[in-house]
């Protein structure tokens, strides 16, 4: 399968982390399965994936409302984490946005824009041997609103010189999707994973 490019003149590239460059999401459901065990809290798996690019502890208050619990935001989110971490060693990218990001790297610049923390994002892109293919990374630390607010890609967009309108953004999420849209970028959808098997 390969991705289909809009038509349009791109001067630069920002892509998603978890689910768009990395094929994180599932090491990511794991993680949170074992984490939200603990309090006996479910998330059921479509949920999960409609959540797509909501911060870690964004999701927690959410899930502490959805089933009236009172789970520790910042405990929890640690936690999953540490949990996310251990599995990185099974990390793989998504071939079809590898291919992209070889083919393009060097002619435009890149940036990663992600629902994650900064720490969570350059730990996935070392594993992949990709940290060194982008010149600025905005992660869930640097910005207030999170997808599907527009915040993380015009900030990407303004580091990297480049108007909204040239960038084209890479999202494997309707939250994603509709953050890019909101900032006036043009995007690619990448497949989740049940579509690209």
């Amino acid at each position: 399968m390969k991705l289909k490019l809009p038509a349009g003149d791109f001067r630069a590239y920002l892509f998603d982390c978890d689910g768009t460059i990395a094929d994180s999401m599932p090491l990511h459901y794991i993680a949170w399965k074992t984490a939200l065990a603990e309090w006996g809290c479910d998330f059921d798996e479509k949920l999960f994936y409609s959540w797509g690019g909501k911060p870690t502890r964004k999701i927690i208050s959410d899930l502490n409302l959805m089933h009236g619990l009172k789970m520790p935001v910042e405990a929890v989110a640690r936690h999953k984490e540490e949990l996310y971490y251990q599995l990185l060693p099974q990390l793989k990218p998504i071939p079809e946005v590898l291919e992209i990001i070889n083919a393009q790297h060097g002619r435009i610049p890149f940036a990663v824009v992600s629902g994650g923390r900064l720490d969570s994002v350059t730990r996935s892109l070392t594993v992949l041997g990709l940290m060194d293919k982008f010149d600025t990374i905005v992660g869930s630390d640097d910005y207030t609103h999170g997808k599907p607010a527009p915040d993380a890609f015009l900030l990407a967009a303004e580091r990297l010189g480049v108007p909204p309108a040239n960038c084209l953004v890479f999202e494997d999420t309707n939250l994603g999707i509709q953050a890019a849209t909101a900032a006036g970028m043009a995007f690619v959808k990448v497949p989740e994973p049940w579509e690209r098997d």
